[in-house]
């Protein structure tokens, strides 16, 4: 690499409350406002429901706590790849790396774009063959606003947190002060004689929190990562549990939940116009709109992280170009538009949605690992001063590694086919591994 590319370093220039806004951001997207009726059609009633919720935090909580501690011992950036290559090595860590790269990352990009897209064509009235060039565009903009330092999307992550947070606390308020539904009392089982799967409502639940390991993609740009990393994980699950308990229970206050059954994702958009009027309908999909955005700046913010630690290590084709950095800014331009351009590709060509389902099994076979990987490490380092432990150790893992153990089976019970085709995502990049460690040790 050339000398200007070597004296040029990520910006450490992120605090609590952009690793925070991040953490949330990321997390909540869509999957509040569009799963409420999912979750109910599953669990049965609405007590279940609420539990439901509860326990798919509290795995993801204990899953916050377990990386957390790995997270203080290693606050590089790539998260998860460089976790992984450290614990049990290169080939574990770049292929962990590699299917969030060239699948999952982009993937979740796209879908989430496609999404907004449909938000944006019905909310302005717009024809339906609009739908594909907004979703486009959001891409290149959001894009457009990484290429910058990392601050401008971190003040970004803030701003559509707090934006986000309105048409929640609205949805909350409502239903705890003017809600006249019983929210703990209301079975299902009359209008959905199948409804019951309690195990299937926390698998939903669980994809509503996915998200909140992304921001250990960003170490190298936290400022005291050590400590703040743990601090960010945490405390945004914590709060983003509490955010979605309350609006479950906002919502079954406010609307009987056969009523929910019947309307599924347009439950929420109902009960809005229903509770603020024609307005309320309109803010409330504003705020969808907004969250969405925030949550697809966080993605296009951490994602290309993954790719640039990869090329910085020689480990992808074309290290030169995906690891350099601006000098100005100092982020990773080329590995940001290569991602955004996978994304692009997905939209116009393929299901996103169904990519990023494709990839949940791989996703979870490395957080297994990974949670694993903190009692190896406790083992080969027993006199180590961690920054942050995890409390109940080693209860708060096991949970974790059960939990993720759980989403695995279930995908493989629910979409064998599926499984397998993650299965030859990570083994395409076999070849890629061996290829690039022969390259680049021949040019030594």
């Amino acid at each position: 690499m050339n000398n200007e590319t070597d004296q040029v370093t990520l910006n450490r220039s992120l605090g609590l409350w952009s690793a925070l806004a991040l953490v949330i951001g990321t997390i909540i997207g869509s999957g509040v406002f569009v799963r409420q009726a999912a979750v109910l059609d599953d669990a049965g009633s609405t007590t279940n429901a609420m539990l439901a919720w509860l326990a798919g935090g509290i795995i993801t909580l204990t899953a916050g706590l377990t990386i957390a501690e790995i997270a203080s011992q290693m606050p590089k950036t790539g998260g998860l790849y460089y976790y992984m290559e450290k614990i049990y090595g290169k080939v574990w860590g770049f292929l962990a790396g590699w299917m969030q790269i060239i699948i999952y990352g982009p993937a979740m990009i796209a879908s989430l774009a496609a999404y907004l897209g449909i938000l944006l064509v019905d909310f302005f009235d717009m024809p339906q063959s609009w739908t594909v060039p907004i979703a486009l565009i959001a891409v290149v903009l959001v894009a457009g606003l990484n290429l910058l330092s990392n601050r401008y999307g971190a003040t970004f992550a803030i701003i559509t947190t707090i934006c986000k947070l309105v048409p929640v606390i609205a949805l909350i308020w409502f239903g705890l002060f003017y809600g006249k539904e019983n929210a703990f009392a209301q079975t299902f089982s009359t209008a959905n004689q199948s409804a019951g799967n309690f195990g299937v409502a926390i698998l939903a639940t669980l994809f509503a929190f996915d998200g909140w390991i992304l921001v250990a993609n960003l170490g190298d740009e936290i400022k005291n990562p050590e400590k703040r990393l743990p601090q960010a994980i945490t405390l945004g699950i914590v709060l983003v549990l509490a955010i979605y308990m309350l609006v479950s229970f906002g919502v079954f206050r406010s609307m009987p939940a056969t009523l929910i059954h019947k309307l599924g994702i347009g439950a929420i958009p109902y009960m809005a116009e229903k509770d603020f009027g024609a307005i309320g309908g309109k803010v409330l999909s504003i705020g969808i709109i907004i969250s969405i955005v925030g949550c697809m700046n966080g993605k296009i913010m951490t994602f290309p992280r993954i790719m640039y630690a990869m090329a910085r290590d020689h480990e992808l084709p074309f290290a030169k170009q995906l690891s350099y950095l601006n000098r100005n800014t100092q982020t990773p331009i080329i590995s940001v538009l290569t991602t955004v351009s996978i994304s692009a590709i997905m939209i116009l060509f393929f299901n996103a949605d169904r990519l990023s389902e494709l990839c949940i099994f791989t996703v979870y076979c490395f957080y297994v690992m990974t949670f694993v990987g903190a009692f190896l490490l406790r083992k080969r380092n027993p006199d180590l001063k961690r920054p942050f432990s995890t409390p109940l150790f080693p209860f708060t893992p096991i949970v974790a590694i059960l939990g993720s153990l759980f989403v695995i089976v279930s995908e493989i019970q629910s979409d064998l086919v599926g499984v397998l085709f993650s299965f030859v995502f990570v083994l395409v990049g076999f070849p890629v591994y061996y290829y690039c460690k022969h390259h680049y040790r021949n040019q030594i």
